[in-house]
């Protein structure tokens, strides 16, 4: 899909989307860049103290240097800044903030210091919705995930996260299940997995290289304060799938979306209703 004209941020300068970057950006070059994915209601940014510490952690493990500026004040202003460019502080939007390393190097950096760019789109939802709409998974098999720290990353290192999509696609799947080179489902190709079997949870521990996801963080304090549910960080086996009473994926920008079918077997979506609505009603308070 082609996207039209919009703002961007550069290093706290507003510039015109198709502003040229450097042919020898590190992220494009290597993938030497990470990056997070946040939600905005009306400007407010959805749980963007976790962001913040996600990134930093993740540009710790990455070796890169963090500016001095670089507080969770001043980024939050940049991203303002950005949504106001595009007109987008009285709406909902979805927030790309990308850290690359700089130019300069090959494999080995000539330094440690960093560029970031700011992208917003507009999107529909306020709030998260329960989706009624059939959604079929099945399992990519073709190519696995190294269970390591790097893989828990939100890098610009996503050819298993792009080549999954497109086996999606020519198999009429809405989604794919990644298993890691021990043959454990470990998470979806845009989220992280929960498994519900009877009153327990289950989701794939960082172990195992599922992404640390910031839905999944709120869904497990959320899913720990209800003590008809037991909240479980364990290893997923491909047969607990079809024995699971729902399964449901992650991620920011949807929240939580309900899986229907995978293979024959079909599932409820109870567990996703009632975890939907406790999250809205921690936004609110929030």
């Amino acid at each position: 899909m082609k996207v039209g004209f919009f703002m961007i941020n550069f290093n706290e300068k507003i510039l015109e989307s198709d502003s040229k970057l450097s042919i020898y950006s590190r992220g494009f070059n290597y993938g030497d860049a990470l990056f997070e994915t946040i939600k905005t209601s009306y400007g407010k940014l959805l749980f963007w103290e976790d962001h913040y510490f996600r990134l930093m952690a993740s540009m710790r493990i990455m070796r890169m240097e963090i500016p001095m500026n670089f507080t969770m004040e001043f980024l939050e202003e940049q991203i303002q800044k950005t949504l106001e460019a595009n007109k987008l502080q009285q709406a909902s939007a979805r927030v790309k903030l990308m850290v690359q390393r700089n130019e300069g190097g090959l494999y080995l950096p000539d330094t440690n210091t960093v560029d970031f760019i700011i992208i917003t789109q507009s999107i529909q939802e306020d709030f998260y919705l329960l989706k009624e709409d059939f959604y079929e998974v099945d399992l990519f098999k073709d190519y696995y995930v190294s269970p390591t720290l790097l893989s828990t990353l939100k890098t610009n290192n996503k050819a298993i996260n792009v080549v999954g999509s497109i086996y999606a696609k020519e198999n009429s799947l809405h989604n794919c299940l990644l298993l890691n080179t021990n043959k454990h489902v470990i998470e979806a190709l845009n989220g992280n997995v929960f498994v519900v079997k009877g009153n327990v949870i289950k989701t794939p521990p960082i172990i195992d290289g599922c992404l640390k996801g910031i839905m999944r963080k709120q869904l497990i304090d959320i899913i720990n304060m209800i003590p008809e549910y037991e909240l479980v960080e364990a290893s997923v086996s491909p047969f607990e799938l079809q024995k699971a009473d729902e399964i449901f994926i992650t991620n920011v920008i949807v929240g939580i979306q309900p899986v229907i079918k995978y293979r024959k077997k079909t599932f409820s979506k109870e567990v996703s209703k009632i975890l939907l609505q406790k999250l809205n009603v921690k936004i609110r308070l929030s």
